[in-house]
């Protein structure tokens, strides 16, 4: 196969989905490569809504929120003849050029602005011989879904879908969800300590909340830092805030019990280190924490789609939530300081089906007869 992985940069969740599956084609000899979905419009196009969506979980969570929920109540938002769904297929002549340019033959969708793309594409070239999927990446059918016309959709559970909103539910198949393979893997929780320069004894919260460092991060560090009993320390990952990087450094400079970072390719090593997560919902790190069987407190920080999330893995028994600040902070330390409640969430988590989702979805789409490449 030569795949084209149309990703999104609204948020490093897609991103970090296209990666999963690219290193699986790579490690089967494929060619496989991701790129900016939103470019193919413009690259201007792709900055102001990259821009605004980082704006709104970070400033303004209640505004996503609120359009979440509207369109969830109001679907077809994203049908044809609207002008989102204009705006979006606006990019398919470029895509088009492309594709043909570099003779793909399978595009994957890791969002539903991709996905909505391709269906406009194979819509306008009816001639365009490619295989195309969607794979969703939350634990729910997103609004917008109901739009799309790919060959195959992949779910990471068949459970939680609403088989209503998807065009055609036979095609559907449950995947899992795509994750590194680093995720799949384990280093000893000593060994990855002195690996990071920490304290190889006492118990460790990792707190993150997204690429982003949105939610009330400032507010749950300024309560733990209090609450933190001894033996206990607190890493805090700020993503791409380097605003809020700066703070967390200026408030908890000279605290050995507290490491601030900003943006890091070492999540599966802070997660191997790490007794408990505390973090929002997002779709593909929760299930990173999940490959790992990494008990999880998790913040409703946007709502929205990971208000699905979050209710799949507290349902499990991986993960806990509380509804305030100060009862997150509680519920962290008093987790810490009971290695057999977060043994008995570790073990829940373990019985979550371990699916390799990138390998069955290359194995679905190597298995689909008819490859053709270009247009005929």
């Amino acid at each position: 196969m030569n795949a084209l992985i149309l990703s999104c940069n609204t948020g490093e969740g897609h991103n970090s989905c296209a990666r999963a599956i690219k290193e699986c084609f790579e490690r089967h000899g494929d060619s496989c490569r991701i790129e900016d979905a939103l470019g193919f419009i413009s690259k201007g196009a792709s900055r102001f809504v990259s821009r605004w969506h980082v704006r709104m979980y970070r400033y303004m969570p209640w505004l996503f929120r609120l359009g979440y929920r509207f369109s969830e109540n109001h679907p077809g938002g994203l049908n044809d003849g609207t002008l989102p769904y204009r705006f979006i297929g606006e990019g398919t002549e470029a895509l088009c050029r492309y594709i043909i340019q570099n003779h793909i033959d399978t595009v994957i969708c890791p969002h539903v602005f991709s996905a909505i793309m391709v269906t406009e594409l194979r819509e306008k070239y009816p001639s365009l011989k490619i295989k195309s999927c969607f794979i969703a990446t939350d634990y729910t059918c997103s609004p917008g879904t109901e739009s799309i016309n790919t060959d195959l959709f992949f779910v990471p559970d068949k459970r939680v879908v609403d088989n209503d909103l998807l065009v055609s539910p036979e095609r559907v198949l449950d995947s899992g969800m795509p994750v590194r393979a680093c995720f799949y893997e384990r280093t000893d929780k000593k060994q990855a300590r002195q690996q990071l320069g920490y304290d190889s004894e006492g118990s460790h919260l990792l707190m993150m909340c997204g690429s982003m460092g949105c939610g009330p991060m400032k507010e749950l560090a300024t309560l733990l830092a209090h609450r933190l009993r001894e033996g206990q320390t607190l890493t805090i990952v700020c993503g791409t805030n380097k605003k809020l990087f700066r703070w967390m450094n200026k408030n908890f400079h000279g605290r050995r019990d507290i490491h601030v970072i900003e943006y890091t390719n070492d999540i599966s090593l802070l997660m191997d280190s790490a007794d408990l997560y505390l973090t929002k919902p997002g779709g593909l790190s929760t299930s990173e924490a999940a490959a790992k069987g990494l008990p999880m407190v998790l913040v409703n920080a946007v709502s929205g789609c990971e208000e699905y999330n979050l209710r799949y893995f507290v349902q499990t028994g991986l993960a806990q939530t509380a509804a305030e600040p100060e009862e997150l902070a509680d519920l962290c330390v008093r987790l810490l300081s009971d290695p057999a409640r977060l043994e008995a969430m570790g073990a829940a988590g373990r019985q979550i089906p371990r699916k390799n989702a990138s390998e069955r979805i290359y194995a679905a789409l190597s298995g689909m007869d008819g490859e053709k490449e270009g247009i005929e």
